[in-house]
């Protein structure tokens, strides 16, 4: 009996690429998260705009480095005025979205942030339904309704409960949704279709340029406090080098992650991310947690899973 061997090493390479980018996902995702939450709140860098500018201005440099020079996606370029303001008007709600969310963990800890961040799904779900009239099939509303009991659960066993912090995170969690929403209805044309990295690679400088002037208005001579601390403590230098560039890789890795395996296996992924950030944030900062919030926490991690499931099923 003749015949070749197929060598099991390609495939079971792959694999460990594979395992490797979830990994990466994983602790970029959550590296940024925490590192935001300690320089926020534990170091004392009360700047969260300016810091979301840093962010922005590495995310800038490293997808033009990415694309440009390392031909890791082809660029697409913008065809029109038109899909520039489009991709203006994104970059302003992402913007609104992360400056939030950099503002809610200097008042609340990861773990609290989290669960509010699962209820994304549910703000997705209305803002599609009142820009776009599409309705989902009733059971798919119906999955929303742990979403949302979990975090009412959550908040009211939150020992660590700031109602400025919590409104942040909502704003941040509706502006993420309402990004999501509106790039599927501006950029749906085929010749207007970017891929997440071009996206960024736009949305990024722009977003700097929003972000400058926000910085000198509400965080005045930031820029002078910071290299004063520098003076004092270096490490503050290279904790904003390192946190902005984890800020890119984070969607560098989101990006390689979807395109090696699925968005539902990345949805699936994102679901227990949260679960490992609460976890490790627990341990890390040893922020006080009631039984009432876990509850509350999981009661909403079970609600965005049926709420996946609803959705696959009724595609």
């Amino acid at each position: 009996m003749s015949g070749k061997l197929i060598s099991p090493v390609p495939a079971v390479s792959g694999r460990l690429f594979t395992v490797g980018l979830v990994i990466s996902w994983y602790a970029s995702n959550i590296g940024v998260l925490l590192l935001n939450k300690y320089l926020l709140s534990n170091y004392g860098f009360k700047y969260p705009i300016f810091l979301t500018m840093c962010h922005m201005t590495a995310c800038s440099l490293l997808s033009y480095a990415a694309i440009a020079w390392m031909k890791i996606v082809p660029m697409q370029a913008v065809r029109s005025r038109l899909q520039f303001v489009k991709i203006a008007a994104l970059s302003f709600v992402f913007c609104g979205s992360v400056v939030s969310g950099n503002i809610s963990l200097r008042y609340l800890p990861v773990s609290f942030n989290q669960a509010v961040g699962a209820t994304t799904p549910f703000f997705t779900a209305v803002f599609a339904y009142i820009i776009t009239v599409k309705r989902e099939a009733w059971i798919t509303y119906v999955t929303l309704i742990p979403v949302v009991t979990g975090v009412i659960i959550a908040s009211g066993g939150e020992p660590s409960f700031h109602l400025f912090g919590f409104i942040m995170c909502v704003g941040a969690t509706a502006a993420r949704a309402l990004k999501s929403v509106l790039q599927g209805i501006l950029l749906s044309s085929e010749g207007e279709k970017l891929n997440s990295m071009n996206l960024l690679l736009y949305m990024a400088p722009i977003a700097v340029v929003f972000l400058l002037p926000a910085t000198l208005i509400l965080e005045k001579n930031v820029l002078g406090i910071t290299i004063a601390l520098a003076r004092e403590d270096v490490k503050i230098v290279w904790y904003l080098l390192f946190n902005s560039s984890l800020a890119y890789f984070v969607n560098l890795t989101n990006f390689l992650v979807t395109k090696h395996t699925s968005a539902l296996t990345l949805q699936v992924l994102g679901n227990a991310k949260g679960a490992v950030a609460v976890v490790i944030s627990i341990l890390i900062f040893r922020n006080p947690v009631s039984v009432t919030g876990m509850l509350g926490y999981s009661l909403t991690v079970i609600g965005v899973i049926l709420y996946s499931e609803a959705k696959k099923r009724n595609k």
